[in-house]
């Protein structure tokens, strides 16, 4: 096999990885209901096992896990989180009690914060940077097609069987692809900073958001992840509430595989608008911000459930694009043994301020701040509005300051193709 086809390859293996960590990240939610009248538990307490137990966990480890594969081998913090996460979704089939499933889900949550912290590092030491955002967004397309099989696997077993075959189901692929990744997976050539000087993490996080680009780069990517967590944790209450048609809720799933292929598309344009000015990558970003407002302002307040199903789905499919531009963009900012360090800190702020502030704020504006039938609609829509004036503030800051913080081509690692 050529080194090209081997490379990219690994590419496609590293994406089947997080269409998995997806599908077993969301499966919870995609089960929720089952889980909470089997174990009698409350919608809060489903809520507490979707967001805080995995996301807090997962992103408080996202820092020290990137300093880690920075210093190890990347190829084993990917099998291990890998077995461990699919592991934990299978064991929770078994579970017999709201205390071991808030358990599991917390290794859960720590074991994949392994997972994109080493394969930034892996991906961006493999690849040109002028490949960079194109990889990454094939990698980042992983998101959506693992979100949109949760729904329809796992939505599919738990109707003809039960959640704890659902749980089962989702989990065992992982498993079985462990020897796949530890026979494949090779890790490129790569300078480790223990190996000229030591430095202490604190010392290392504050040389990275020492740079103006970085600081706004992670403010505007942040706004919007807000939105992204919102629209996802809100979906199925406009769909119930405003439209009356719970039944659309499923169907949603089919947009994130579009989601899936516009950020490949979002990529592939990054690199080429920076074959003219390395900045214009920010411009996807801005375009992610601005060109779902249209079809949200109309989707949110409209009457007919099919075009407001279609025109949510369109706002979806721009406003979710960044995703792979956000992650390869970091990396042109950093030095090679700084890259998982990096991916573990943008994790870090777009997990505390997409799970921790979009859905809160907009769940406390539709229960007291709006009132009517589009209260929900008006939430949505407040959060939208902010979080894209934020992002793209954000991004002609980071566009002014990126010539001068972007590591020169060649001094931040080797790359192989």
């Amino acid at each position: 096999m050529s080194k090209k086809k081997f490379a990219y390859g690994t590419v496609l293996l590293l994406t089947l990885i997080y269409i998995f960590s997806f599908i077993d990240r969301q499966i919870v939610a995609v089960l929720g209901t089952q889980i909470r009248d089997s174990l009698m538990l409350s919608n809060f307490q489903i809520g507490l096992l979707y967001g805080p137990a995995f996301s807090f966990i997962y992103a408080i480890s996202g820092i020290p896990m990137g300093r880690l594969a920075d210093r190890t081998s990347r190829k084993w913090m990917i099998a291990i989180g890998l077995f461990t996460w699919s592991l934990m979704t299978v064991l929770s089939g078994f579970a017999a009690s709201f205390t071991f499933l808030i358990v599991a889900r917390l290794f859960v949550g720590l074991s994949q914060s392994m997972l994109s912290p080493a394969v930034y590092s892996l991906m961006a030491d493999a690849f040109s940077p002028q490949k960079r955002a194109t990889i990454f967004s094939v990698y980042a397309s992983g998101i959506f097609i693992g979100v949109g099989l949760s729904f329809l696997i796992g939505g599919s077993v738990s109707l003809n069987y039960d959640w704890q075959t659902a749980m089962i189901t989702v989990g065992l692929p992982g498993i079985v692809l462990v020897p796949v990744v530890l026979w494949y997976l090779k890790e490129p050539e790569r300078v480790l900073k223990n190996k000229i000087i030591e430095e202490n993490l604190i010392n290392e996080i504050r040389l990275i958001l020492n740079k103006p680009s970085v600081r706004w780069h992670l403010i505007g990517f942040s706004a919007l992840a807000c939105t992204g967590y919102t629209l996802l944790a809100f979906i199925g209450t406009l769909f119930n509430d405003v439209y009356g048609r719970p039944d659309l809720i499923s169907l949603y799933g089919f947009f994130m595989f579009g989601v899936a292929c516009t950020v490949i598309i979002s990529g592939r344009l990054a690199d080429l608008l920076a074959k003219v000015d390395p900045s214009r990558r920010f411009w996807m970003g801005m375009v992610a911000a601005i060109g779902g407002i249209p079809f949200y302002l109309f989707g949110l307040f409209t009457s007919n459930a099919n075009l407001g199903f279609i025109s949510m789905g369109i706002g979806v499919l721009i406003s979710s694009s960044y995703n792979g531009v956000a992650a390869a963009l970091l990396q042109y900012f950093v030095h090679s043994h700084q890259r998982a360090l990096a991916g573990g800190l943008y994790l870090f702020v777009i997990s505390i301020a997409g799970f921790g502030l979009g859905p809160p704020l907009t769940g406390w504006m539709s229960d007291e701040l709006f009132t009517g039938d589009y209260a929900i609609s008006k939430s949505i829509i407040t959060v939208i509005l902010i979080c894209s004036s934020i992002a793209v503030y954000s991004f002609r800051k980071a566009m002014k300051y990126y010539s001068a913080d972007a590591v020169p081509s060649g001094k931040d690692g080797l790359v192989s193709a």
